[in-house]
């Protein structure tokens, strides 16, 4: 520990991402990456945009993209912020519209980053508990707070809820901010952002590292009444005025533009997500019945920590997490090819004997 760090920051317990590998003879399946690549047309506005542009800053507040997304949500641009990856937008979501006296609150098994921005900004927080079944009932909800986050589908689970359920607890609490993180919706789940047409509390966050496959550049946004995008971009300008660069921000409107690129990808991920779960099931294992581009499964008669280190000697890398403890038995599976799927299945058959 440094003599010089702040207090704050010798408190801190940071993140702790997924493993990045730089080995091509293993089957990669704990970050939840896609599988597919990007669109066509990401590659081709990324050559288009290398050359003597890039001495120029990029455009601060970037308008082409926020129009794009407007168009594709069906909001104006005033209801659109834009910012380096989903993570960026939720720290900066955190600052501007999380901070109060009153604890911000969130599940016990959820993205594990919400508590370091609480610590990092000195908000407060409370874990509200999942159910026997992993799900999260809003009615737990319905209690003094100063916002509330979740990703829908949740992280790891992969669980989620309906709109009616997330529209209840919008009326329910309207006292302070919800936010949906819909980092993995388009893997089969219904987006709230229509919602808020309706509700002024609502921010409804997503990345393009998920389902457009660019999380090599770091692209994320947040849909909101304009008055929850103005404190974010107050956040944002205090910070760093230029947070999207020219090349990111060609890549997300060539993304964004392509839907027929996105839903086929989506629909290849969720074919092999289910195919994936049902034959885990057949060898033994216990799965979630998972919304999004991964699953959470566990064997009865095996511990998770053992299998995972098993699956990496065969050359299949997945997640298991320690913490918190309720998970611990369980490996979350990111769905890969269909060839991935069946290098994974041969490893487990293996395994398990």
């Amino acid at each position: 520990m440094s003599r010089f760090w702040s207090d704050v920051v010798s408190r801190l317990t940071p993140y702790v991402p997924g493993e990045q590998t730089e080995r091509q003879d293993v089957v990669k399946l704990n970050t939840n990456e896609n599988p597919y690549g990007p669109s066509p047309r990401v590659l081709e506005a990324l050559r288009e945009n290398i050359g003597d542009g890039l001495r120029l800053y990029p455009d601060p507040v970037s308008a082409r993209l926020r129009e794009v997304i407007s168009r594709r949500f069906g909001v104006t641009p005033a209801q659109v912020f834009v910012g380096n990856g989903s993570d960026e937008v939720l720290a900066h979501t955190f600052r501007a519209l999380l901070t109060h006296p009153a604890p911000v609150l969130f599940p016990d098994v959820t993205y594990s980053f919400y508590p370091v921005y609480c610590r990092l900004f000195g908000a407060s927080y409370k874990h509200i508990a999942l159910n026997a079944r992993f799900e999260i009932d809003v009615g737990d909800y319905l209690q003094d707070n100063g916002g509330i986050v979740f990703p829908n589908p949740n992280a790891p689970t992969g669980l989620a809820l309906g709109v009616p359920q997330i529209e209840r607890l919008l009326e329910a609490n309207t006292e302070s901010v919800v936010v949906i993180d819909e980092a993995y919706v388009d893997f089969g789940c219904e987006s709230v952002v229509p919602l808020v047409h309706r509700y002024p509390h609502l921010l409804v966050t997503h990345t393009l590292s998920k389902s457009y496959a660019l999380a090599g550049l770091r692209v994320g946004f947040a849909i909101g009444h304009p008055d929850l995008i103005g404190g974010l971009e107050r956040v944002k300008d205090s910070f760093n005025s230029y947070p999207v660069d020219r090349l990111a921000q060609a890549a997300a409107i060539a993304a964004i533009e392509d839907v027929g690129y996105l839903a086929a990808s989506c629909r290849k991920i969720v074919e092999s997500r289910e195919r994936m779960a049902v034959d885990m099931s057949a060898i033994g294992f216990e799965v979630l019945p998972s919304k999004a581009n991964f699953l959470l499964a566990r064997h009865p008669s095996h511990e998770a920590e053992t299998l995972s280190a098993k699956l990496r000697e065969r050359g299949v890398i997945v997640r298991h997490f320690r913490n918190p403890q309720r998970v611990a038995p369980y490996l979350r599976i990111s769905v890969g090819t269909d060839a991935q799927c069946a290098a994974l299945l041969a490893a487990l058959r293996d395994v398990l004997g």
